[in-house]
């Protein structure tokens, strides 16, 4: 339903313009406030990128973050990531993920980068805290923060904006009503923009998501995704439909699928009663890092890798290194 509201094919957002309008007076309002000098901001003694959207759901993001750490450190840079830990219940922040941390106090996405890139990663509600707990133990040339957009409480040296480029901004309302948490004229101010999927505007960075081999939970067999035999797909992720789509593309035959909320908890008995004997569960991976401590023989995942536009992608690591050498120059 929610979907229908936020894409226009609903006349429910109507009901809730009241909320979009308070939502929006509250984000101009605390915006200004920081422009203007009324609340203060904190300011990294290292470059800060932040790669956000502006609307909610699932855009593409994690895999950018993933995509530019391990870009950056390929040329030589010391990365570390930050994010706010959604969805983690941790007794203290901020936290510094080891390889004992678990999603239950990090949060899914926090987890899932670290085991990906092996970059330093700390999360807390304070991006500030996070940041200051990273450079206490390591020495870092810059900080890719995960989501933040609207986190104005850290100064940022580079913004990158993940957008939709299937739903791009919906009916363009303000939460509750639509799916923005700034209205579109906020790309003005952006350094990048990167388009997943569909058709890119002049000035944005066409990117896809890649991935054809599928890992088993339990062993680390990999295979051929296509090889699966008879396949349920489940995804708790910001836009299920988006991964269901993408293996009907790629040729999977999915005898069944089944959409989670983003961020969702999983058990063993909730999960393993989607599938029957000699079928085959596939997840994302950010599912799969919530259910490796209790996986069966027959669940797999699927990893996916950013690809983006060449040119764009040049031109996005070529300014952020020239923030990295700059802030170099001028601490020495």
């Amino acid at each position: 339903m929610i979907e229908r509201i936020w894409s226009g094919k609903s006349w429910l957002y109507l009901l809730l313009l009241p909320l979009s309008f308070l939502y929006g007076l509250i984000t101009v309002i605390r915006h200004m406030a920081y422009k203007v000098g009324l609340s203060r901001s904190w300011k990294a003694p290292i470059p800060i990128v932040v790669v956000g959207n502006l609307t909610a759901g699932g855009n593409g993001k994690t895999p950018v973050v993933i995509w530019l750490v391990e870009s950056l450190v390929k040329q030589g840079y010391r990365v570390g990531v930050v994010s706010r830990g959604y969805g983690g219940k941790s007794e203290h922040y901020p936290l510094v993920l080891d390889s004992t941390t678990t999603t239950q106090l990090a949060g899914d996405e926090p987890v899932l980068i670290f085991h990906r890139t092996k970059a330093p990663v700390a999360v807390a509600p304070k991006r500030s805290e996070a940041i200051r707990a990273l450079l206490e133990v390591h020495q870092l040339d810059v900080i890719v923060t995960d989501d933040g957009l609207q986190h104005y409480a850290l100064q940022r040296d580079y913004e990158i904006v993940v957008i939709d480029g299937q739903r791009r901004f919906g009916n363009g309302w303000w939460l509750p009503a639509g799916p923005m948490r700034e209205r579109a004229g906020r790309l003005k101010s952006v350094n990048a923009i990167i388009v997943n999927g569909g058709e890119p505007n002049a000035n944005e960075v066409l990117m896809t998501l890649e991935g054809e081999i599928a890992h088993n939970l339990v062993n680390g067999e990999r295979k051929i995704v296509t090889q699966l035999p008879n396949v349920v797909a489940m995804a708790g992720i910001g836009h299920p439909p988006r991964f269901f789509v993408s293996l009907r593309s790629k040729g999977v035959k999915l005898v069944g699928s089944y959409a989670f909320a983003d961020h969702q908890s999983y058990e063993l008995q909730q999960l393993s009663s989607l599938t029957k004997a000699g079928e085959s569960l596939l997840m994302t991976e950010k599912d799969a890092v919530k259910c490796q401590t209790f996986a069966q023989a027959n669940w797999w995942y699927l990893p996916v890798q950013a690809q983006l536009s060449t040119d764009g992608a040049d031109k996005i690591l070529s300014e952020i290194k020239k923030l990295i050498t700059n802030n170099k120059k001028t601490c020495h």
